[in-house]
């Protein structure tokens, strides 16, 4: 993994400063809040219901050991013993005090973390895909081109105060599993005919109060040119974005009030203008970051582990467990682990400090060091032996971070809501768990088969619920929480927006609304292989709507 340099960590550590002198200064009341919001928001610091939220960047979800130990270590030290990993592949502290913020970013500069940039309105955390590197269906290692962005983004001076916040993903398989099409820019790696590198840019896609699938703006950008076309469009929507408007200052808004032609138009008139000056990489420099992601130490091991089918057989719940939180490798004799965050009980994301200190602990033996984080708020050991793949799950599930069901119904994504979001509108925990308890039977959930239910408490939408196969939106009706229901949505190759049902249901009706929807899946699917989404594009919204609303259907 990249590892900061001299001029990266004198970076960190002056911002750390920077940001106690300001907290000093405002908690003696020599600093006006108006004045410290913004300065607290660039260094990921929100104000939430019960106390301040602060935002840590992982910068395309890659951590090594030692991180998530110091990670620990402040949700031990500074907050109430446990994170909350987000859909943006960071992490979240939910209680910290504002006068010890300063010392919490000081012991993380310490490990080269930060949170400069996860909030306010500017380029935000760079995410990529959690399976980087280790992905049978990869072209190449997007990470090195992931860490070239960040450093250009970082205190860019143009892009500093944006219209609004702007997040950049890159993917280099044939699936998408970092949702490029629902970011600002979506950038996918690819190879013309002739061979080249280079890339396939979407711009101006988005989730929250208005959600737009993004629009192709190149079909390909040589691998030269990553940083000068990022320029242009940052540059384009720097310049004509609103700032009259929040709620349309997003670059989605301007590419659909502009035309996607006429923006694309616009970006690559900008782009000429600057493509062959002082932002054009040379093969020089991606080479130097590429070698900050070789290849492991791996061993030379045949495909298939004598010990690890022995345990497959023998023992049927670990079988049930590797059959839904293991991915092949593309090394032979190697599994990634996915690390269950989805436990009865538990918040999705969250996770104790004694968890993040034993996953760590796993991961220098089994997996050199490093954890990923995913968008669905799990976490990956992506180089494990599959000679060890049993000792792995033993330690998980004494640790309760080895449910089954990565990819389940029960494996759902959800925002904090009510329960800590000063802008939430209705809780999302308590629906999660209400969920959770309704099909916990993993026979239940292996018969429904994929299919991914996220949900919000606003239409911020941060449990990117619009693309959920079932989504779910938390809205207040004169007080009370009411939840919209969509279907159909997905944010991989086919990225599609859901369509709503209809009306909302109460906080007593959305646990049942969610079986009946599974209840018409099972009933009309064509056979077991056809998944939630094809059923649904197939057989449309009508019997769906049918089941959830009878009184209307009957009229």
């Amino acid at each position: 993994m990249y590892r900061y340099d001299q001029y990266d960590q004198t970076l960190v550590d002056e911002r750390v400063s920077q940001f106690r002198d300001q907290t000093e200064r405002f908690l003696a009341g020599k600093l006006p809040e108006e004045e410290f919001r913004a300065l607290r928001l660039r260094n990921g610091l929100y104000i939430q219901r019960f106390a301040p939220m602060l935002r840590i960047s992982i910068p395309y979800g890659l951590l090594s050991s030692e991180q998530v130990h110091t990670l620990a270590h402040v949700a031990r030290t500074y907050d109430k013993g446990y994170g909350h990993f987000t859909t943006r592949q960071n992490m979240q502290f939910n209680w910290p005090d504002l006068a010890r913020v300063p010392d919490i970013l000081a012991d993380l500069a310490k490990v080269q973390m930060h949170a400069i940039q996860t909030s306010g309105n500017c380029i935000r955390n760079i995410t990529s895909d959690h399976l980087a590197g280790v992905a049978r269906d990869e072209l190449v290692d997007p990470r090195p081109y992931c860490e070239l962005t960040r450093q250009w983004a970082t205190f860019h001076p143009e892009f500093n105060w944006l219209p609004r916040k702007f997040k950049i993903a890159f993917t280099a398989s044939q699936s998408d599993r970092a949702a490029i099409r629902v970011h600002d820019i979506g950038i996918q790696i690819v190879r013309n005919e002739a061979g080249e590198l280079g890339y396939t840019v979407y711009v101006g896609g988005g989730l929250g109060r208005t959600p737009i699938i993004g629009v192709k703006t190149a079909d390909f950008v040589p691998e030269l040119d990553l940083l000068s076309y990022l320029e242009a469009v940052l540059r384009v929507y720097n310049l004509l974005g609103r700032r009259d408007n929040i709620y349309k200052a997003r670059i989605k808004i301007l590419v659909k009030e502009t035309g996607a032609e006429k923006f694309r138009q616009m970006v690559d008139e900008e782009w000429e203008r600057i493509r062959h000056g002082e932002l054009r990489l040379d093969g020089t420099e991606i080479e130097r970051m590429r070698a900050h992601f070789t290849l492991p130490d791996y061993e030379s091991l045949p495909a298939v582990d004598a010990s690890y089918e022995s345990k497959l057989r023998e023992d049927s719940a670990f079988a049930a467990w590797a059959r839904r939180n293991l991915h092949p490798h593309r090394q032979p004799g190697y599994a990634v682990v996915f690390v269950s965050l989805k436990a009865n009980g538990i918040a999705p994301g969250d996770i104790t400090a004694e968890q993040m200190d034993a996953v760590a602990q796993l991961a220098d033996r089994y997996s050199f060091g490093e954890i990923r984080a995913t968008h669905d708020q799990n976490l990956v050991l992506a180089d494990v032996k599959l000679s060890d793949v049993f000792a792995v799950w033993q330690q998980l599930r004494s640790l309760n971070l080895a449910t089954p069901n990565i990819g389940l119904l029960t494996d759902l994504i959800c925002c904090p809501g009510l329960d800590f979001c000063s802008l939430a509108n209705a809780s999302s925990i308590s629906v999660a768990q209400d969920i959770f308890d309704r099909f916990e039977s993993l026979d239940d959930q292996h018969d429904i088969g994929p299919i991914k239910v996220k949900m919000s408490g606003c239409m911020n939408g941060c449990g990117h619920h619009t693309v959920g196969h079932i989504g779910i939106l938390g809205v207040d009706k004169k007080g009370e929480e009411w939840y919209q229901v969509t279907l159909g949505g997905s944010a991989e190759n086919d990225a599609s927006l859901g369509d709503r049902t209809g009306p909302s249901f109460s906080r007593e009706d959305i646990g049942d609304a969610v079986q009946r929807i599974i209840e018409v899946y099972l009933e009309r699917r064509d056979s077991e292989d056809e998944t939630f989404l094809g059923a649904y594009r197939r057989i449309g919204m009508a019997p769906f709507k049918a089941r959830l609303y009878p009184a209307t259907a009957a009229a």
